[in-house]
Order: structure tokens, then sequence, then C-alpha cells
């Protein structure tokens, strides 16, 4: 039963993850805002059917989190405070995400410790967004600052866990985690820099990748303890 949840709730993903992306390449406002909160609630089914553990809690309330951010950005054009409820549940979403990293894996040397440069690169890529956004952040400077080093710390979370889980697993939440970072990346270019073409259809599907990587990475490691 578990098997058959997993294999077709990933199919029924996505199907609405492709159906979404032409409804954001065909500029279907209505289509995009039907389909997209679809999708989170699919990723949990497929979650709650591992065992009960620490780490799903976690893994549960991130998903949560993005559904809620995902319904809260659709509304953003309606009022500047839904940008803002969407930031702080993609912030929450992060932190769970966060602990979820820390929590797992053994007492293997971390990548980060045998690598140092990697955290130095990627704060770097932190304050060299963040120097580009800054002059058109206005009043959002501090939460749009605080977004970017939650979002960052998440990426050097996953760096982290890499050596300590079985590799197929660490492969794909590491990924998961970079896609994140490249999409929120993408979406804060957008917003706040300059519209580039064709970044609705970017940012959605290195966002539905980012979701699908760590749901199947926390899979794939709760199948190989």
């Amino acid at each position: 039963m578990k098997q058959f949840i997993r294999a077709y709730g990933f199919i029924a993903y996505w199907i609405i993850v492709m159906t979404d992306l032409v409804a954001v390449l065909l500029h279907s406002n209505e289509g995009h805002a039907l389909l997209k909160p679809l999708l989170m609630p699919l990723l949990i089914v497929n979650v709650i059917s591992v065992k009960a553990s620490r780490e799903k809690i976690y893994v549960l309330a991130a998903l949560l989190l993005s559904f809620l951010g995902d319904v809260f950005l659709i509304f953003e054009q309606q009022h500047p405070l839904f940008f803002i409820f969407g930031l702080v549940s993609f912030l929450l979403a992060h932190i769970f995400y966060i602990l979820f990293f820390l929590g797992v894996g053994d007492s293997s040397v971390s990548l980060l410790k045998q690598f140092p440069w990697i955290i130095l690169l990627v704060f770097i890529y932190d304050l060299a967004l963040l120097y580009l956004l800054f002059p058109s952040l206005g009043g959002l400077k501090i939460p749009v600052t605080a977004y970017a080093v939650i979002l960052s710390c998440m990426l050097l979370a996953a760096l982290h866990s890499f050596n300590k889980i079985a590799l197929r697993a660490g492969r794909f939440l590491v990924t998961g985690a970079a896609m994140f970072v490249l999409s929120d990346s993408l979406l804060a270019i957008q917003k706040f820099y300059s519209p580039f073409l064709l970044s609705g259809f970017f940012i959605m599907a290195t966002y539905c990748l980012a979701q699908y990587f760590i749901v199947k990475g926390f899979i794939f490691l709760k199948a190989d303890q």
C-alpha cells in the first residue's frame, strides 16, 4: 500500500506540476491559482506513508507551511500583507527543514568540516544577492535579509548532513536545498530587481523540483535506515 501511494502520489504530483507550468507559460492566473495549492498536499500524502519519526514531523511541518506560503503568494497582488505572510510561512518552513537536516545522520565528519570554504561561498552568494536587491527593498530590508540568512542556513544544514547519511538520500536532499535557494533567488530578482523572460516558469519549476527532491530524499533516508 505504501509503495502504491508513493508511486501514484508522485505521478499525480508531476501531472499537476506540468499542468501548472503550462498555465504559467500561458499566463493563466486562474489556472495557476487553482493548481498550485494542490502541489504540497500531494507531497504530504507521500510523507504520511512513512513510519512515524521526529524527522517526519519536521518535513510535514515544512510542507504544510509551504502550502500556506503558496496560498498567500497567490493573493499577493491583492494586498502587500499577503507577501509578508508568504515570506514568514516559507521562513518557518526553512527552519523546520534545518531541524530535519541537523537531526539526521551518524557521527561521520560533516562535509562542512571537511571543506569549510563551502560556508564562505554560500554566504558570499547570500551577500552578493542582498547587495543586488537592497536598493529596491524599501521597508522589506530586514525581513528579506532575515529570510536570506535562514535560506542560506538551510542549504548549509543540508550540506552538513551529506556525509552522515546514505549517498542517494544525501544527493537528493542537497539538490533539493540548492534548488530552493535557486528558486527563491530567482523570485527575489524578479520581484525586487528586474523581471526577466519566463521568470514565472523558472521560479515555479525550480520550486517544484526543490520540494520533490527533499521529500524523495527523506523517503530514501527512512528506507535506508
